[in-house]
């Protein structure tokens, strides 16, 4: 009858919840602000917050699932990660 939700799945649900509502948040401050150069600022600002939730969100699934993966599973899926934001990141 009731469905019972992981925690890590609910925090990590959570997590992504939050930045969405950031991200809509920072479209109706630009919209309100009404200047290049301040939607550029809220925009650069956007631009931290994605690389947080993605590693915190990475890390909370991590540990929700880290009885049943090796180090070695572990190690990779964090070096995965890194080498998204370092192929992000890079110019």
């Amino acid at each position: 009858m009731f469905t019972v939700i992981e925690k890590a799945v609910l925090i990590m649900a959570l997590l992504r919840l939050l930045s969405g509502s950031i991200e809509v948040f920072a479209g109706f401050l630009m919209l309100r602000m009404n200047d290049i150069e301040k939607a550029l600022i809220i925009n650069s600002s956007l631009a931290l917050v994605g690389p947080i939730i993605l590693i915190t969100t990475t890390t909370v699934g991590l540990f929700g699932v880290s009885e049943k993966l090796s180090f070695f599973k572990i190690a990779c899926i964090f070096s995965g990660v890194a080498l998204i934001l370092i192929g992000i990141k890079s110019k």
